[in-house]
Order: structure tokens, then sequence, then C-alpha cells
């Protein structure tokens, strides 16, 4: 953070205390261009009911002081998945729109009772000619539990801004998007014209450097919905408090959004510095002296954690933190493999007989499939790990827990993949 903005935050101070160098390992045709679809995640298809983390209390308003973390004698499982399941506040979702007609995707706490359920079928995403082939009776549909429009809660809650991947969308991470506003965050997701599905199977719009205009414009539009007194989050948005998240492509967004004064921090998933940028027409990219965690698939080959996540990791000034998770894969960070019964969209193509051609494409096949066939782990496996660790830090950052949850050496041999962990100051 820069000047006081970043000293105002609650829980600052056992922050940089924490952070530490040291390092661990933790033990526990058009049919080819549909291809490109997954990639860039994974997800569950459904959320269990909202339940408690073990020893932590959350405020239900988050200008409540910051709680004091669980101490090291709890069980280090307990401490690693402290936020693995959803959180106190049930979900709220609504589509918005930018004024260039980007449709934006927000999830928030919404009030206690709201019950209901929200898919999306990826088919819906694609141009109609190519939704038209894609006829297989296999999963292609994402349910969480939500509610489409709810009343927010009481309360102020801070931001998360998301930018999803190349051949991604606005939804691609709803695993876990949906699952941050269950522990009080306001998420606010856009389509990117420039790579959504949509328009990589059409006609992209704009460039690399207009993604980080969309992403500050969902921002710009949350805070004037935030002082609109006829909105339904007049209020309730927190733009003192920050944070950018990107996957793959995204990644590079976010490093450009990170520019702006307003984001404090950024989340860097399967990406690094550079990720969707063109080296060969754009000037360097300077990185922002701001908080980053990054977070990688040890199977990732699309961008592999040692030529890509590391190095960029390396590259940032601190405090930053770095977890590659063994046995996933680029496609780990969305909900992309729970489609084709696990296969993602390359199972909903071939299930729909299109297999000969993606044959012919052995490139983008193995593209497709990265992270969602063996030896990648089951999604299921990855998920609680990727949750967790991205609510926590979160937290640590919005001021909520007043030092770490389940982020360092206490969690060794918690989780059923084995996850590498180094961090510095």
């Amino acid at each position: 953070m820069t000047g006081n903005r970043w000293k105002k935050w609650p829980g600052q101070a056992q922050v940089c205390d924490i952070v530490g160098m040291r390092r661990i390992a933790l033990i526990p045709s058009i049919v080819a261009v549909v291809v490109l679809a997954s990639c860039g995640g994974d997800g569950s298809s459904e959320q269990s009911p909202a339940t408690e983390a073990p020893a932590v209390s959350e405020p239900s308003s988050t200008e409540a002081p910051a709680t004091e973390a669980p101490t090291t004698t709890l069980d280090p499982v307990a401490l690693a998945t402290a936020y693995s399941e959803p959180g106190e506040f049930p979900v709220g979702v609504t589509t918005l729109q930018l004024a260039a007609g980007n449709q934006v995707e927000i999830w928030y706490p919404a009030v206690a009772g709201s019950s209901g359920t929200e898919s999306y079928d990826m088919r819906d995403f694609v141009p109609e000619a190519i939704k038209n082939l894609l006829t297989a009776d296999v999963p292609a549909v994402y349910e969480y539990a939500a509610t489409r429009d709810a009343d927010v809660a009481d309360g102020q809650f801070p931001v998360v801004l998301f930018s999803h991947g190349f051949s991604g969308m606005r939804l691609q991470s709803t695993f876990l998007t949906s699952h941050l506003a269950s522990w009080g965050m306001i998420v606010v997701s856009t389509d990117h014209w420039s790579r959504d599905l949509f328009h990589v199977l059409s006609a992209p719009v704009g460039d690399r450097e207009s993604a980080v205009g969309e992403l500050l414009a969902s921002l710009d539009l949350l805070v004037a919905e935030g002082s609109s007194a006829t909105s339904r989050f007049a209020g309730h948005v927190d733009d003192t408090r920050v944070v950018a998240v990107g996957h793959s492509a995204g990644g590079g967004t976010i490093l450009g959004a990170a520019d702006d004064e307003r984001v404090d921090a950024y989340i860097s998933l399967a990406s690094g510095v550079g990720i969707g940028r063109d080296t060969a027409t754009t000037a360097p990219l300077e990185l922002p002296a701001k908080p980053s965690f990054f977070m990688a698939g040890a199977l990732d080959a699309v961008t592999p954690p040692d030529t890509v996540t590391r190095p960029a990791y390396e590259q940032v000034p601190g405090p930053s933190r770095l977890w590659v998770i063994d046995g996933v894969g680029h496609n780990g960070f969305d909900d992309f493999c729970t489609f084709g019964n696990g296969t993602g969209i390359i199972g909903v193509a071939e299930a729909s007989g299109l297999g000969p051609l993606l044959e012919a494409q052995p490139q983008l096949k193995t593209l497709g499939e990265d992270g969602c066939l063996p030896p990648a782990a089951p999604v299921a496996d990855a998920f609680p790990i990727i949750r967790h660790a991205v609510t926590a830090q979160l937290r640590v950052w919005f001021g909520i827990d007043a030092s770490p949850v389940g982020l360092g050496p206490e969690v060794v041999g918690a989780y059923s993949l084995a996850v590498e962990v180094s961090e510095k100051a």
C-alpha cells in the first residue's frame, strides 16, 4: 500500500510482522476454437449450506474490529480449512451492465432467509451457431446456492474485483466468487470483450489494455450503485477496501488495475507477470508496490509455475505469498472441469460427436483438458484449498482478521494435496 490508506486498516501491523522469508513443503474449424473455452478453471457443482468456520468469529459488519486469529494450539486441519466452507451470509447475486454494454455479475452478502439456487449453462456463452452443435446430454451447467436480486445484508462490505481468463467469462469461477460473498465481501466480475468466450468465438472487441479499463469501470459501477438511494447496494459498499483477483490472462489485467490507487492488493491465479500482455508491442510492466498472493497448479502446462508464476513471485515487491498446489492444472481455478463428466467443454464436444475434429487439433485439445484429466486430482480436492487460501488472505487484507488464519507452516500436512508455500516480507 502507499501513503496512509493501507495503514488505516486494522490488522496491518500483524500482516507485516508475520510475513518473513520462509519456504515449506506441505505434505498431506469452429469446434476447435470452442476448445479454448476450457483454458482458464475448476469448481464444484453445488455449495453446501453455510456453516461457521471453526474457532473463527466474523463480525456481521466489516466495520467491526479485527478478530484475533485462532492460536496455533488448534488442530492444523481446522486452521487450514477454516474458510473452505461457506460463511455466515446467504449469497445474493445480480447482473448489471457497463456503459459499453459488458455484462457484470455481482455476488454479495444477502439478508437472512435468502435461500435460492442459481445456475448457468456454459453453452449459453457461445455464439448460437456453435451452441446448436453442442447437443449431447452431458453436464454443462454449474449450480450454486444464491438468491437472484436478494436484499443486501446490513453493514458495509469490502470489494473484490474478479478478472476472468482467455476464453472465460464473468461466471467462470463461481465456485470461488460466490463463496467469497458468503464471507462478507461484494465480488464484481465483468465480461472482457477482448477475450471472453463469446467474442473469442466470433469477433474480439478491444485489446489487452482495454480489459484493465473494463475492470476499473466495474468498480466505478458498484461505487455508483452504493451511492444511489434507489439501488440495493445503497450504503453497503466500502470502497476504501478493494482487492483484485485474476485468473490466467486476468492475472495480467489485475496487475494493470493495481496501478489504480483504489486497488489495495491483488491475488493472481494460474498466472504471472506479463500474462495477457503483448510483450512485443507493450512496454515492460512496472510492478505495483502492493501486497500480492500468487497461486498456481503444479501440473499447469499452460502457465507452468516454474517458468511463469514463480518468477513473478520472485520479481514482485513484498509482502507476497506463493502457493503451488500439487495435482492441479490450469483449469483448477474455474468451474470448467465440472462440465462434460469431468472432462470440461472437451467432453461436451466429444459427446456431441465432434471428437474427430478435436483430434485434428491436438494442441487445442490438450489445452482444453489441462487440469481436468488424470494425473490431475479431482477438482473437488482443490476447491476447498483455493477457497480457504483466498478467503483467509482477503480477510487479513480487509482487516477482518488481525493475523492470517491457516496460511503458514501451521497447516503442514493438513490437505489431501501437497502444497508448497513461500512467503516474503
